[in-house]
């Protein structure tokens, strides 16, 4: 069995920062809620018509298109699509409409990286020269696993000018190394925070070199298919995926706003995602993996309790463990709240800055975090 991975350095609290090209939603770790007022968390008619009332004003504002699905333990209670899938086409976003998820995928590679510590083929604090061999001694000779899960490597982010030069060609793990492959390091790893996409290509990159399997195969075969995720990949956009959303955004590739109706995003994501993300699922989906996580399907008990840490309760706040990923036109929230049973997820192909409103919204009915809205009795 490989060395479990450590929980310093995770982020306790990424906010929605936009920082020109680098901008992306990270995780957001066992996060304690501050602003806590004691709600009672048990689902209410009345709760559920404000959510959707204020999910319906917000469609009809042209402010929010996607799907959000609750659920308690298992059991989905509100489950809705809203909006349009596709604008050309008139066709409609469906609860089984497969959305582009951003950074959501991170919790796959980490997920296959803790799969293979479990097997004993690899170790979180060796340095990841031993299973890339050809990288960059001055970079591989330093930094490891645990450094490129929790974004403590130095390393950066792959959208530059290689990236936007190429993204419609971009289809292998190897084809996103080589966009950042000749970079130093920007500190010494472990001195400190950064997040950072070129870190979790590597680790795709490190599953395909121990696992001699491609990366995209491998989550299929090890995650989604015993999950039961069966409308989850990592989609190439110039192939005829059925009932696939269409991104559309109101900001460019530097996340500055730009006038005039939405447009599509194809020109700023790429025709194909990374082990950093990028892929598509559904809200289904994402609460089936929700469930192999906690049936212990897809780990044992000890490393999905280290990969997907809860931290200990601070003057009676509840626990809540937040997952984001976004850019233009790309929006995923995956908020658990474990104290109550709770799993909320919104998926969105609008700007995440949009589709926030509605999960922060959903955040506050559960935990009564705020007056005006009620709560759940």
């Amino acid at each position: 069995m490989g060395s479990m991975p450590s929980r310093e350095g995770r982020a306790e609290a990424i906010a929605l920062v936009k920082e020109g090209a680098e901008a992306d939603l990270g995780d957001v770790a066992a996060m304690n809620l501050s602003a806590y007022n004691g709600g009672i968390v048990m689902s209410d008619r009345r709760s559920l018509e404000e959510l959707e009332d204020f999910i319906e004003e917000r469609v009809e504002e042209d402010m929010f298109s996607g799907a959000v699905l609750i659920a308690k333990e298992d059991a989905p209670f509100f489950k809705k699509a809203y909006g349009l899938a596709s604008k050309r086409f008139g066709a409609t976003n469906r609860v089984d409409t497969k959305f582009n998820i951003g950074s959501l995928n991170k919790m796959f590679t980490q997920v296959a990286i803790a799969q293979l510590a479990e097997k004993g083929r690899v170790e979180y604090d060796v340095p990841i020269k031993g299973y890339l061999p050809d990288y960059p001694p001055d970079v591989a000779s330093k930094v490891n696993i645990d450094h490129l899960l929790n974004f403590t490597s130095g390393m950066g982010h792959y959208w530059n000018e290689r990236f936007y030069a190429s993204m419609g060609r971009l289809r292998r793990v190897d084809d996103f190394v080589s966009l950042f492959v000749d970079e130093p390091l920007a500190f010494e790893p472990g001195e400190r925070y950064q997040y950072s996409n070129n870190g979790y290509v590597l680790l795709g990159k490190i599953v395909e070199a121990v696992s001699k399997t491609n990366y995209y195969d491998y989550i299929r075969e090890n995650i989604y298919e015993p999950a039961g995720m069966k409308d989850s990949d990592h989609y190439e956009l110039d192939a005829p995926v059925p009932n696939l959303a269409t991104g559309y955004t109101r900001i460019d590739e530097q996340w500055r706003p730009v006038p005039g109706p939405r447009r599509s995003n194809l020109f700023i994501i790429g025709v194909k995602g990374s082990p950093a993300g990028g892929g598509y699922s559904t809200v289904e989906d994402l609460l089936r993996f929700d469930i192999a996580l906690r049936e212990n399907r897809l780990l044992g008990p000890d490393y999905t309790s280290t990969t997907f840490p809860t931290k200990p309760k601070e003057d009676g706040k509840p626990n809540v463990m937040i997952r984001a990923g976004g850019a233009p036109g790309v929006s995923a929230f995956f908020q658990k709240f474990p104290d109550f049973g709770y799993t909320a997820i919104v998926l969105s192909n609008y700007d995440p800055d949009d589709s926030k409103v509605v999960a922060d919204r959903i955040r506050d009915l559960v935990l009564g975090t705020s007056s005006s809205l009620g709560r759940w009795r």
